[in-house]
């Protein structure tokens, strides 16, 4: 009988707890992540999606239960070598302003001992694949960018050492509506081409709905629901009722304001 392979990430019974035990971040937390999958965590403040993404990477460690990424627990992992070898993002692109977009894009490359070489062929083919112009963007900095172009960089700058495994923290959240659609669209090909595992965080169900496989839906710490969407339409609980309500409601109220294609 074939093995299957372990989930890529694997949350089994995760707490989190700060100030002194008197917040619970992540209360309980139990679910997997399979390989090639997009998976959006969706939630309020406070609802803990931010800290569970932390654990994966150990930008924070677990108070009880286990975090595993590819089969291994990550409190056996160092934390430096666990991270180069995972992609994230943050919002509005967290870039080093002192850096050039190269030098951004190339910085985990050139900390694993990359050559140069290697490291700026690396820098050019992954310009190339977030739609950034190689002359035009290569040597500017940070501020010298859109917001669009920071995010951009940033997806590059994640990809950079070839990581199976990309963590992206509301990474669309601060653009316009016409920029962040079309990222988005653009990082769910790239997920999809390049056979990544992702797990999205954002407080916008439309958009979760839009680029993730499944959606896990958090509240004061607990997951309250896991599926695809047409699961999460069939879920008894009352909040994640109302956050698939929403989506619906601007559907209709749009509807009675936009003419229909072809009305005067």
């Amino acid at each position: 009988m074939t093995r299957e392979p372990p989930p890529m990430i694997a949350y089994d019974r995760v707490d989190k707890s700060f100030d002194g035990g008197r917040i619970k971040a992540v209360d309980g937390v139990s679910l997997s992540v399979m390989r090639g999958e997009l998976l959006a965590i969706v939630g309020g403040s406070g609802s803990g999606k931010t800290t569970l993404l932390r654990l994966a990477n150990r930008l924070i460690d677990a108070d009880a239960g286990t975090v595993r990424i590819e089969g291994e627990d990550v409190r056996t992992a160092d934390p430096i070598a666990l991270r180069r070898r995972i992609g994230i993002v943050f919002q509005a692109g967290a870039l080093f302003p002192h850096l050039s977009v190269a030098d951004n894009i190339g910085i985990t490359p050139k900390l694993l001992g990359w050559p140069h070489d290697r490291i700026a062929a690396r820098v050019d083919e992954l310009l190339d694949l977030v739609r950034l112009d190689r002359a035009q963007h290569r040597d500017r900095f940070p501020h010298e960018l859109s917001g669009g172009q920071r995010q951009r960089v940033g997806v590059a700058r994640a990809l950079a050492a070839g990581p199976n495994i990309v963590l992206m923290d509301e990474p669309f959240g601060a653009l316009d509506p016409l920029t962040r659609d079309a990222l988005g669209e653009d990082f769910r090909a790239l997920h999809d081409r390049l056979g990544l595992t992702t797990v999205l965080i954002t407080h916008d169900i439309t958009e979760a709905l839009l680029l993730a496989d499944r959606i896990a839906v958090m509240r004061a710490g607990r997951l309250l629901a896991l599926g695809r969407a047409a699961e999460l339409a069939h879920s008894t609980e009352p909040y994640v009722t109302e956050l698939l309500q929403t989506p619906r409601r601007q559907a209709l109220r749009l509807s009675a304001l936009l003419p229909q294609d072809g009305a005067v």
